[in-house]
């Protein structure tokens, strides 16, 4: 199982590239970022930073959008970073969530991310691919690779998955939600007539390594928060018995609205909602011996890559307990 680490591009800019350099020097493989320019800084730029300040690290956004750039912004992006540190960039990319709301704007369709998808991939590796009605190719890539990895919960975006990403990202650690996805896609890869396996199983959710539960689950309480933006979407087009496991479904019920200026924070008022049992299934939290008796389990189910959100008051903690005992372990 590989490693990687979720930042916001919060200033300063230099603080996300320390974090990052100490996240590969504790083995971590993958080093990620939101992308909502509005309540964060941009972060291709610090990406170029990350980059140069690293030897081995993956870089790239959890999650960008079809959206927000015109999709040969976002290849060109992805091929000069490629170009500039050999291919050392993952593209990962949803509807999008704040990035859009924030600017009155709602989350792309599957249709239009699919579409992006292709396009964004083929021109940063250097193929011509119609774009806006033009043929389109970017003449100065030599050797471009780019891996599309999509965020996903519902049926059909995890269907979309299966029949085109690189990559899957799930943004909970919980096992019963991760059985259910992650065969989603499997089947839908196969039914495509891909190979099932070649999909990259991505688990991304917030760990916190103490013995303070109580206190770990009001740091983490946002991220159910988060999720449930994307759930009560889902619960709006399918209903709540619209073939989404009550698992994901059932906590929204108390949910009363969201305000994104508190987004991906500790002390989220608009997360009051999220029970203490959701925290525990969707993150990881207590001693180190919790968090990799829950990475082994999802490892079992397929994950390949578990990504966590350092989004708490005590990071480097969390990040040096990894880098000693949870990643060796596991």
């Amino acid at each position: 199982m590989d490693f990687g680490v979720v930042l916001q591009t919060d200033p300063p800019a230099s603080a996300v590239v320390e974090m990052m350099k100490a996240a590969e020097d504790n083995g971590f493989r993958y080093g990620w970022t939101f992308d909502s320019v509005v309540l964060w800084q941009e972060p291709f730029v610090i990406y170029s930073q990350i980059l140069a300040a690293t030897k081995e690290l993956v870089v790239g956004p959890m999650v960008t959008n079809p959206s927000t750039r015109d999709w040969s912004v976002t290849a060109s992006l992805f091929a000069t970073l490629n170009d500039m540190f050999g291919n050392r960039t993952v593209c990962g990319i949803g509807r999008g969530d704040s990035a859009r709301r924030v600017i009155g704007q709602k989350p792309a369709s599957l249709a239009t991310l699919g579409e992006a998808m292709h396009v964004i991939k083929e021109l940063a590796e250097g193929r011509e691919v119609a774009h806006h009605g033009v043929p389109v190719r970017i003449p100065w890539v030599r050797d471009g690779k780019l891996e599309m990895w999509m965020a996903a919960y519902g049926p059909k975006a995890l269907k979309l998955v299966g029949e085109q990403a690189d990559g899957f990202i799930l943004q909970t650690a919980d096992p019963d939600i991760a059985r259910w996805t992650i065969g989603s896609v499997r089947e839908a890869a196969a039914a495509a007539g891909r190979d099932p396996s070649a999909v990259t199983i991505c688990v991304a959710a917030p760990a916190y390594v103490g013995s303070d539960l109580a206190h770990q689950r009001d740091q983490l309480r946002w991220f159910g928060g988060m999720v449930g933006n994307h759930v009560a979407d889902l619960v709006a087009r399918y209903g709540e018995g619209g073939g989404v496991p009550k698992a994901l479904t059932d906590y929204i019920k108390g949910r009363e609205g969201y305000d994104y200026a508190h987004h991906g924070k500790a002390g989220n008022p608009s997360t009051d909602f999220v029970p203490d049992d959701i925290v525990d299934r969707f993150c990881l939290v207590g001693p180190e011996s919790a968090h990799i008796d829950r990475l082994q389990e999802l490892r079992e189910l397929g994950v390949d890559q578990f990504s966590l959100y350092l989004m708490h008051d005590d990071r480097e903690k969390t990040l040096a307990a990894y880098g000693t005992s949870v990643i060796p372990a596991v």
